[in-house]
């Protein structure tokens, strides 16, 4: 009976139960894709990863969410590389920079640590693609909002750092608390978008971020992340790229509303009209290890 170790990590916080949390499957590069599937259907997080070690010492890495496998994700990386370290299986003093091959190609992922404790692991995301923008009547309806709730010059457009999110700028806190998911509208308007999942945010924190973000999905996916990493980063490329940022790094939060408070690094590389990529990073606990018996 094969068995695969794993862990449960809660990504993009400091303590345990907060951030988001996601399973990562070890050493199971024997696993088929739809095996992988029905394990993250199983582990019923947001995404659950799977890794394993090439014959040429580097990491790949796999993330599947409850409904399918996607190309790229913030909080399943920090997790991923914080677990490598946690379990013994990579090495780390104080800095290490690694590539981690994904499925549609590596990325950097920078590791901070004191003593071989990791503090912060630092993911380099994508060249941004800004793609589709969305009329205020075809896109608010799915969320509960209208018109007056948005960021005043703003537009609703899908922005990728590796996986297509629509980005829904509001003017305040307020709206944002607001928004609930009509799921029939919603699925309507992914079906005829060019969108993965949805990150509607605004300019101002909760405690010490200078944004505050939800996010929402399909079911069978979970339907509202608590801390999205690779959202994170196409926010902060939409929040450059059209001048809402007056510096190129900040913290952005995530989950507070869903008792699950998240915080991320963020630095946008590269000139308002030529961004070469969005650093976001974070902390990471474990919660869980185990054995997973197939």
């Amino acid at each position: 009976m094969p068995s695969y170790p794993f862990m449960q990590v809660d990504a993009f916080t400091d303590r345990p139960l907060g951030g988001n949390p996601c399973a990562i499957i070890f050493d199971c590069q024997d696993l088929s894709a739809e095996t992988m599937l029905a394990i993250a259907r199983e582990m019923n997080l947001s995404e659950t990863a799977f890794v394993w070690k090439k014959p040429d010492g580097h990491f790949r890495a796999r993330y599947f969410t409850p409904a399918e496998e996607i190309p790229l994700a913030g909080h399943p990386t920090v997790a991923t590389v914080f677990a490598l370290v946690e379990s013994g299986r990579l090495k780390v003093d104080s800095y290490l920079k690694i590539p981690l091959e994904l499925r549609d190609g590596p990325i950097d992922v920078e590791i901070f640590a004191e003593d071989g404790k990791v503090e912060r692991v630092v993911m380099s995301q994508r060249k941004p693609q800004f793609l589709r923008i969305y009329s205020p009547e075809e896109a608010l309806p799915a969320f509960g909002l209208s018109p007056v709730d948005l960021l005043p010059g703003a537009c609703i457009q899908t922005v990728s750092t590796g996986t297509p999110q629509l980005f829904i700028p509001l003017k305040g806190l307020d709206p944002l608390r607001r928004a609930q998911v009509d799921m029939q509208k919603f699925a309507e308007l992914r079906q005829n978008g060019d969108f993965f999942s949805v990150h509607p945010f605004c300019l101002q924190g909760l405690e010490r971020g200078q944004t505050f973000a939800r996010h929402f999905a399909l079911l069978p996916d979970i339907a509202e992340d608590p801390f999205t990493g690779s959202a994170t980063g196409g926010m902060a490329a939409y929040l450059w790229h059209y001048g809402l940022l007056a510096s190129p790094s900040f913290l952005a939060e995530q989950g507070h509303w869903m008792q699950r408070p998240g915080i991320g690094s963020v630095e946008v590389v590269g000139s308002r009209e030529d961004i070469e990529t969005v650093k976001v990073g974070g902390g990471a606990v474990a919660v869980l290890r185990g054995e997973l018996i197939l």
